[in-house]
Parts: structure tokens; C-alpha cells; sequence
């Protein structure tokens, strides 16, 4: 479950996490500056303390007496050295002023080990420390000792400690309306698009999105976008029309059939006369009927409920029976329907489905060829596929429409074609091909017309080449003059 407290606006998330992200690197970045600084200012105390001791050994004196002496300057400088000077028996020779205004009583334990280390003791306001070591002085061997306060450099940490903490909150604060102005200026274009998007609906489809800049995630995401508003606005300009054909062709056979009852039930008829007028219902009903089993097997395949058979298929019994079926329909329009078999070709498929498809392709190419002319289904196998073109003398599709010859609902116009369907033949036979691993192309025919080629991948164990089984072909209605 989504936590309540947390912020619901991205812009308002990203400006959280970029502060927190803020916090972590300033928090780190301050860690590792205070303890470089503080260790350059213990290694510069210590270096001080050496040069200290460096100075002890050089600038002792021996007065009239021959007693050791240093020079001291002023005891209240700030700068003024903490020094002990002892024989080796621990004997103190010479103390400065400053070193005997602040005795250190744990420099006797440190003087009876003179290594020339350094060592961190306890002080008044702050830790001291002390370096102890021999030396050779005037040609005597003395321990001399020679120590600092980490007072100042405990008061300059504080002092950097104070800053970093005060400048953190500062830093975020600073760092998070910068985050929520880049925030609210990276994601303007989203709220743009999202005022936009509230403005589209099924009727104006044809908006789009602002792209701001086209390069950017926002401007691809955009993009996308547009590009999906494109697709819905081609499929709703589709469905339009579909309903407009489909109502078109329900209201024809829904229309012909109440008027042929109506006219039926005017007057008395003997029995051919109801006869005639059943047949004709009937006729509008197996009209309706086929409408509506196309569009059934269009929503079947998009849903995927349609299962395709895998089963040996010979192209050229099929083809011979489609002819023989849809002869009589060309034999109505005076056509030749020939079938060339160049191979006696194979291929594994759905016998059922490839029948509808080379239906579909042949019953187009009836309703398109005018009274006398030809049709031709030609059988051929290659090395790795088999072919079956269907040609004709019809009127052919024009350049500009042959790229949406296979859509849905979309019917081609001829002056000569009084019925040009409901636009879906060629869809379903497309489909029926591709989902038995084939492609339907068309392509205008030789000396006009049409011809569409359906390839499918061939059975190489069972496809016999031309030679074993010569080109023959079949003839299913006679030409005409």
C-alpha cells in the first residue's frame, strides 16, 4: 500500500530526492574536508615542534659564565617557544618563560625517554605537545623539549566545523529551490502535454501533442505519443467507415428481404409463386449471412481464437477445386477460368484456410473482369517455396490505391462493378496467407488487370519439380468472343 505522507507530484518527489541526494554528497564533502584539514594542522603542528627543536639546537648560547641560555623574545607573544632544556641525568638546565608559566608535569616521564618523538598530553584548554630529544649543545649532550598548544589549531577547526555546519542547511535550502525550479522548468512540457491531452477525445483525434524539443526523452515520449494519436485516429477513420459500408450492406439484404415479404403477402400466390419469393429471401439471407461470417473470421484472427492447422497441402488439387466451384460464377459472366499447373507443388498449412484465402483472391478477380474476359490460377514450386498467382483482364487497381488494396472495409470503385462487397476478401485472404507463414502481394498483370501472388514455404520432400509432372491446364468455362 502507497504511503500517504509521501508527495504525490513528480516535481515535488524529484525536488525531495534531489535534496536528499544534496544532503548525502554535502554531508560527505564537508566529512572529508573537515578531516583534511585536520590532519594538514596536526602534521603542520608537528612539523612546528621539529622546527622548534631544529632552533633549540642552533641558537643556544653560553654566557659569561658558561651557562646555556636561549633567546626567549617575549614571553606574551603569541608565538613564544614552550622550551626545557635538561642534562641527562634530568637535571633542568634552562626553562623559557612560558615553560615555566606552564609546566607540563608529564614531561619528566617523557624526558627519561628523549626518542624524538612526539607525544599529546593533557592540558589546560586544549591537549600540549611535546617533542623530546638529545642534542648537542656547545659541546655539552642535553635533552631538550620543545612543545605547542593544539589550542589554536582546535580553535580554527571549530571555527571551519561552525561554517560547514552552518553552510549545510544553506547549501540545501538553496540546492532544493534550485532542484524545484529545474524540476518545474524540465517538467513544463508535461504539463503542457497532459493540458493538451485532457483536450483530445473521439472527436478530435486529429490533435497532437506540443514536441518542444523532438531529441529529448520528453520530445520522443511525445513523439510516441502522436505517433499512437495517428494509429487511433486512422483506426477510428476506419471504423467509421467500416459501420457506414457494414450498414450499408445489412440495410441492402434486410431491405430486399422485408420488401420481397411485403410484396409476398399483398395477394394470394399459388405454391411456385411463394416459392419464388422464399428463394429470393433466401438469396438476401445467404447474402447477409456471408457478410456476417467475414466479419466474424476478421474478429476471430485479430483475437487469435482462429487456430491454424499444420497438414500437408497439395496447391494444385486445391487449386483445380476452387476452380470447379467458382466456375459457375464465371460461367455467368461468359469468363475462361483456366487452372496452369507448372508443379504438382506441396506445402504444409491449413488446407481450410488457404481454400478461403484462393476463394477470396478468385471471386475478386470474377467480380472485377468484365463479361467475356479471363482468369487464371497458375501452380508453381521453386527450390524453397511454392507459388499460386491469380491473374486477370480485369479493370486492375490504379497506382494510387494499390497500397491500401489490402485494407479492411476498403472497397475499390468500378463504374462497371455494381457490387463491390464490404471491402473485406482481400483483408481476410492476406490474413489466411500470412498466418500459414505466406505472403499476398499484388502487382499490376501483363496487358492490364491484376495479379496477386501468394508464396508459401514449400515441402522439399514431398514438391516435385515441372519435369516429373509436365504444365498442364484445366478449363472451367469457355471464352467468348
Amino acid at each position: 500500500m502507497r504511503r500517504r505522507w509521501f508527495p504525490h507530484s513528480l516535481r515535488v518527489r524529484l525536488t525531495a530526492l534531489h535534496v536528499a541526494a544534496m544532503v548525502l554528497v554535502l554531508t560527505l564533502y564537508a566529512a572529508a574536508v573537515y578531516t583534511l584539514v585536520a590532519r594538514n594542522a596536526s602534521r603542520s603542528l608537528d612539523d612546528r615542534l621539529r622546527s622548534d627543536f631544529r632552533w633549540a639546537s642552533d641558537m643556544a648560547q653560553q654566557d659569561r659564565g658558561g651557562a646555556l641560555v636561549w633567546y626567549e623574545g617575549d614571553e606574551w607573544q603569541e608565538d613564544s617557544p614552550w622550551l626545557t632544556v635538561l642534562t641527562l641525568e634530568g637535571e633542568p638546565v634552562f626553562r623559557t618563560a612560558l615553560a615555566r608559566r606552564l609546566p607540563v608535569p608529564e614531561s619528566e616521564a617523557l624526558a627519561r625517554d628523549p626518542d624524538g618523538g612526539i607525544a599529546a598530553v593533557p592540558g589546560g584548554v586544549a591537549r600540549f605537545r611535546i617533542l623530546t630529544g638529545r642534542a648537542r649543545v656547545a659541546g655539552q649532550q642535553v635533552i631538550i623539549q620543545v612543545g605547542r598548544s593544539e589550542a589554536p589549531m582546535q580553535e580554527a577547526l571549530t571555527e571551519l566545523l561552525l561554517v560547514l555546519v552552518l553552510g549545510l542547511p544553506l547549501s540545501v535550502t538553496a540546492a532544493g529551490l534550485g532542484g524545484y525550479w529545474l524540476a518545474r522548468g524540465a517538467l513544463a512540457p508535461v504539463d503542457r502535454m497532459a493540458e493538451r491531452a485532457r483536450a483530445i477525445t473521439a472527436d478530435r483525434l486529429g490533435e497532437r501533442l506540443p514536441v518542444d524539443n523532438p531529441p529529448d526523452e520528453l520530445g520522443r515520449l511525445a513523439t510516441v505519443f502522436n505517433a499512437t494519436l495517428g494509429r487511433l485516429e486512422a483506426s477510428f477513420d476506419q471504423m467509421r467507415r467500416f459501420t457506414a459500408n457494414v450498414s450499408h450492406e445489412l440495410r441492402t439484404p434486410l431491405t430486399a428481404i422485408r420488401s420481397v415479404g411485403e410484396v409476398g403477402l399483398r395477394e394470394p400466390r399459388d405454391a411456385a409463386g411463394y416459392r419464388t419469393v422464399i428463394g429470393s429471401m433466401l438469396e438476401d439471407a445467404n447474402r447477409l449471412a456471408s457478410l456476417v461470417d467475414r466479419l466474424l473470421t476478421l474478429s476471430r484472427a485479430d483475437t487469435g481464437e482462429v487456430t491454424v492447422a499444420s497438414e500437408p497441402v497439395v496447391l494444385a488439387d486445391l487449386a483445380e477445386r476452387v476452380a470447379a466451384d467458382l466456375g459457375v460464377l464465371a460461367e455467368e459472366k461468359e469468363q475462361s477460368l483456366t487452372v496452369a499447373l507448372d508443379a504438382e507443388a506441396h506445402c504444409t498449412g491449413d488446407r481450410i484456410v488457404l481454400r478461403q484465402a484462393l476463394i477470396n483472391l478468385v471471386d475478386n478477380a470474377i467480380k472485377y473482369t468484365p463479361r467475356g474476359g479471363r482468369i487464371a490460377i497458375r501452380v508453381s514450386a521453386a527450390a524453397e517455396k511454392v507459388t499460386l498467382e491469380v491473374s486477370d483482364t480485369g479493370c486492375g487497381i490504379p497506382p494510387e490505391l494499390r497500397e491500401r488494396v489490402f485494407d479492411r472495409f476498403y472497397r475499390g470503385r468500378h463504374p462497371d462493378v455494381r457490387e463491390a462487397g464490404a471491402g473485406l476478401g482481400l483483408a481476410i485472404a492476406k490474413w489466411a496467407v500470412e498466418a500459414n507463414r505466406g505472403t499476398l502481394t499484388y502487382e499490376p498483370a501483363d496487358g492490364g488487370g491484376s495479379l496477386f501472388r501468394i508464396c508459401l514455404p514449400g515441402d522439399e520432400n514431398v514438391t516435385r519439380a515441372a519435369t516429373i509432372r509436365p504444365a498442364r491446364a484445366t478449363r472451367y468455362a469457355e471464352e467468348t468472343a
